[in-house]
């Protein structure tokens, strides 16, 4: 299947996550960015070492900004049960505005077409890192990464772009 491109609308899937009462919720992409300007990063894996240290902390960091420009939405997906996604946004306390959603099985990055075959390195199907910005479910920009490169997917990158 070929990656998800700028123009293409994103196609639906149900993630998870824990909500502010610490209930696990499974949630709709399409209900969280129908009508709405949404970027959707995504990383190989929580506590990896490139995700941790720069790609979240960036979006993080960047998130005011971000929003100023329009942005109504922050999802961070990563082919991770719920569980980890919970305890790696707990690593984050000055996070305000990205959402930590879990594609514990990878249906939704196969849906995207942006699979990464890492089991040579005991990691199994993860997620190609990227960044999309997605306005009223149609990509308007799709920054993907080869392999694990982080060149392109950078909250930096989105921001000059808007």
């Amino acid at each position: 299947m070929a990656p998800i491109a700028v123009g293409d609308v994103i196609p639906d899937g149900t993630l998870s996550h824990f909500d502010e009462e610490d209930q696990l919720q499974s949630v709709s992409i399409h209900s969280l960015a129908a009508g709405k300007k949404v970027i959707i990063f995504a990383v190989p894996g929580a506590f990896t070492p490139t995700c941790s240290m720069k790609h979240v902390p960036g979006f993080i960091e960047k998130s005011d900004e971000l929003k100023s420009k329009g942005v109504d939405e922050i999802l961070c997906i990563s082919v991770n049960d719920p569980f980890v996604m919970k305890a790696w946004a707990k690593t984050y306390p000055d996070n305000k505005h990205v959402k930590f959603l879990a594609d514990g099985s990878g249906k939704y990055t196969v849906s995207l077409g942006l699979e990464l075959d890492l089991s040579e390195k005991g990691l199994g199907t993860r997620s190609r890192r990227f960044a999309l910005l997605v306005e009223d479910l149609k990509v308007t920009i799709a920054n993907l990464e080869s392999g694990g490169e982080f060149t392109v997917s950078s909250a930096e990158d989105i921001l000059k772009a808007l």
